[in-house]
C-alpha cells in the first residue's frame, strides 16, 4: 500500500500527496523546510502542473531541519501501526498536530 503524507494549512486550504510524488526536500533558509511534489493536477489547458510546494516553518536550530528530514524518512519507511492505515500527517495547522515538535506550520503552494 503507498502511503500519503497530509498538510493542512487552513480549514480549506488542505493537501495529500502520495509519497511517490515527493520530489524533493529542501532547506532554503533557517527555520523553513521545502518538499516539492510533481503534482497530478491538469490546468485547464491541460498541460500537466510542474510542481505543488509545501513549506514547513519550523523552530530555529542548527540541527532542526536535518531532524525533520529524517522524521519525514522515517515515517515513510515505517511500518508499525501507527501508519498501517497509509496516512502521515506531517503538518495540521488547524489541530495542531505535526510529524515533528520542531514542525511550527505549513503553507501549500500550487503549481509552482
Amino acid at each position: 500500500m503507498e502511503k500519503f503524507l497530509l498538510f493542512v494549512d487552513g480549514e480549506n486550504d488542505i493537501a495529500m500527496y502520495p509519497v511517490s510524488r515527493l520530489a524533493a526536500v529542501t532547506c532554503a533558509a533557517d527555520e523553513a523546510v521545502l518538499l516539492r511534489f510533481n503534482s497530478g493536477v491538469e490546468p485547464a489547458g491541460g498541460t500537466a502542473a510542474a510542481n505543488d510546494l509545501v513549506t514547513l516553518t519550523t523552530t530555529a536550530g542548527a540541527a532542526v531541519e536535518k531532524a525533520i528530514f529524517e522524521a519525514i524518512a522515517r515515517a515513510i519507511s515505517a511500518t508499525g501501526p501507527q501508519y498501517n492505515d497509509g496516512l502521515i500527517t506531517v503538518c495540521d495547522d488547524i489541530n495542531s498536530i505535526f510529524l515533528h515538535k520542531d514542525i511550527l506550520s505549513c503553507a501549500i503552494t500550487l503549481d509552482t
